[in-house]
């Protein structure tokens, strides 16, 4: 079987997103043995297309349906002549993702919480599921937690009032120029004094969620 994991990327500079993209694709593959896992980037010129030959299960690491999953990959995979592929829900969508921004939520010992997500302001559904997982964080964790956004209100630069007993988890799949800049940025000159954990698509547990998407798929 034939998987393909695709990525927005960084377009400028792909190069870093690429490589990770293609380390994450190599630990999913560990727990499915016999199958064919490769990743692709938006970003980078003609790789969706190079990768994209044959058919398979297409696995978005994107946080929510959108344009990039309705409209500019179906395009591209139109444009290359690429085969059937199936698509999967995104990474941010899924309910073991969100489960498990819940359990890091909670080993992280904060009183309180910034779920960091991107928004959007031309579409609803990224704000909605960023707020929706922080309402689970505070209901199921016990912890004080609201989403922030970088292009969507409320934004991370008016989340003030944060001491040192507080922790910022960015909903995000992959790192890059906003989990590295754009969010630590936002939250210095908002004066916030918690911790800013790792982007939770980073965390070592999600290489194992996307497998057993990827084989409830088929």
């Amino acid at each position: 079987m034939r998987a393909l994991i695709v990525a927005h990327g960084q377009p400028s500079d792909p190069g870093p997103a690429a490589r990770a993209l293609e380390a994450l694709a190599g630990r999913v593959a560990v727990d499915l043995p016999g199958w064919q896992v490769a990743a692709a980037t938006l970003a980078e010129p003609g790789r969706l297309a190079e990768t994209a030959k044959g058919e398979g299960l297409l696995f978005p690491l994107f946080m929510a349906s959108g344009w990039f999953t309705r409209k500019a990959i179906p395009a591209r995979l139109a444009e290359a002549g690429a085969g059937d592929w199936q698509m999967l829900t995104p990474l941010g969508e899924m309910q073991s993702f969100q489960d498990l921004a819940v359990t890091v939520a909670r080993e992280s010992g904060a009183a309180r919480l910034v779920l960091a997500a991107h928004g959007s302001g031309k579409a609803p559904e990224p704000a909605a599921i960023a707020d929706h997982v922080a309402g689970r964080i505070s209901a199921e964790a016990g912890i004080a937690a609201e989403a922030r956004f970088i292009d969507h209100r409320p934004q991370l630069l008016e989340a003030t009032g944060y001491g040192p007993d507080s922790a910022c988890l960015p909903y995000f799949a992959m790192s890059g120029e906003h989990v590295e800049r754009d969010i630590p940025d936002a939250l210095a000159r908002a004066g916030f004094q918690g911790r800013i954990l790792p982007a939770l698509g980073l965390d070592v547990r999600v290489p194992g969620l996307i497998a057993a998407a990827l084989r409830a798929a088929l």
